[in-house]
């Protein structure tokens, strides 16, 4: 479906062009374009990148990714002379051989539990998923309505399903869309989107209808990543038919078919979003306290809606 890689590294270097001898030679024919230079670790190969500190041109071989431009291996090991500073990806992320771990990580943790309150410890169902009764019903709250220890189940029904169907859906998604995400965020800011947009999700499920509710999946979570592509594909500059078509559709069968949370989806759907805004466009002089800003920001509205609807209930 996508077929460009949203927040591809921008080099920061100007365009490559030969150099043109300024003057003239007798006779006025033009002088010919003087040769590349060969990388300094492969003389044979001319190319027209520098390292960005230390100048020295570099093959695509020896290239290194960085915040802005390219960087030599001499200088990601230190070996120039200046402090060595880690290679990061556009938005401060590591760059990493494996950009899927972590969506491979949370496929496989929503496939073990899925497991263990499907067919091992049913009981699990009614312990950790996101289950709220007001006090108005029988005069005693239960689950989230409870108080802050009962709190955990915004987390926790995120990685609950009822049917293979609905957990088969869910990471078929997730495979689909997390590991773009993840490599041009990076594992740890991506794990924290995800994680912001699932809690997100419950927090808005319980302030809609926290006096009598029980809902449980991956969705919100996975809605806060389809929003987190469309703040990446617009700061890639790449067309948002595709990813905007698939949102439209998911929003369509979530208002459309009976016995769906939309809060849950809705809810990650904007913090996804919100939160990828922080993260994408943070000023590179401040960006990891503006992200880390961003998340906490997050946290704090989750917190705001959890606290606003247990006040409301009187529990």
């Amino acid at each position: 479906m996508v077929q460009d890689e949203p927040g591809r590294p921008d080099t920061g270097a100007p365009p490559v062009e030969p150099a043109i001898a300024a003057a003239r030679p007798a006779g006025g024919v033009p002088a010919q374009p003087t040769a590349l230079p060969g990388c300094y670790r492969h003389p044979e190969r001319e190319t027209g990148i520098s390292c960005s500190r230390c100048g020295r041109p570099i093959c695509p071989q020896c290239m290194v990714n960085a915040s802005v431009g390219f960087h030599c291996p001499s200088c990601v090991r230190g070996e120039s002379g200046g402090p060595a500073r880690p290679a990061t990806t556009r938005f401060g992320g590591r760059p990493v051989r494996d950009g899927a771990l972590v969506t491979k990580v949370l496929i496989g943790i929503n496939l073990a539990v899925f497991v263990l309150a499907a067919y091992l410890d049913k009981s699990l169902q009614q312990s950790l998923s996101l289950y709220s009764v007001g006090p108005q019903l029988n005069g005693h709250a239960y689950g989230v309505a409870a108080g802050p220890d009962q709190w955990y189940r915004l987390l926790t029904a995120t990685f609950l399903h009822v049917a293979p169907w609905h957990i088969g859906s869910n990471m078929l998604a997730l495979w689909w869309m997390g590991p773009t995400v993840e490599r041009v965020l990076g594992r740890l800011r991506y794990l924290a989107l995800y994680l912001v947009s699932g809690l997100a999700g419950s927090a808005l499920a319980f302030l809609v209808a926290g006096d009598f509710m029980n809902s449980l999946g991956a969705s919100g979570a996975i809605f806060g990543i389809f929003g987190a592509t469309v703040v990446l594909f617009r700061a890639a500059r790449q067309p948002l038919g595709p990813v905007v078509a698939l949102i439209v559709f998911n929003l369509v069968i979530t208002f459309s078919v009976p016995g769906i949370d939309w809060r849950a989806h809705v809810g990650g759907l904007v913090a996804g979003y919100l939160t990828a805004l922080g993260m994408v466009h943070a000023p590179r002089e401040r960006r990891t306290l503006v992200q880390a800003g961003t998340v906490a920001l997050m946290l704090a509205v989750v917190l705001g809606m959890v606290l606003v609807e247990w006040a409301r209930l009187g529990s």
